[in-house]
């Protein structure tokens, strides 16, 4: 059960980076001195990053949590 607990710590820790990163390019958004279109455009790019971080995040905790579940 140690590589299932292992590998869902990689899955979760790699959605935590991804997800900064979408909050680095949202933040660089709106500090810009972007048009509303623009800055519409670049968030919408932003959205499906977001989703895959998140359910590769929650993926990764599901790994974690049936990988102690499992080998306790």
């Amino acid at each position: 059960m140690d590589i299932l607990i292992w590998s869902g710590a990689l899955l979760t820790v790699l959605g935590v980076i991804a997800i900064g990163y979408c909050i680095a390019v949202t933040i660089s958004a709106k500090c810009g001195s972007l048009s509303d279109d623009e800055m519409r455009t670049r968030l919408q790019r932003v959205v499906p990053i977001n989703m895959g971080a998140v359910l590769v995040s929650v993926l990764g905790l599901m790994g974690v949590v049936i990988g102690v579940i499992l080998g306790g």
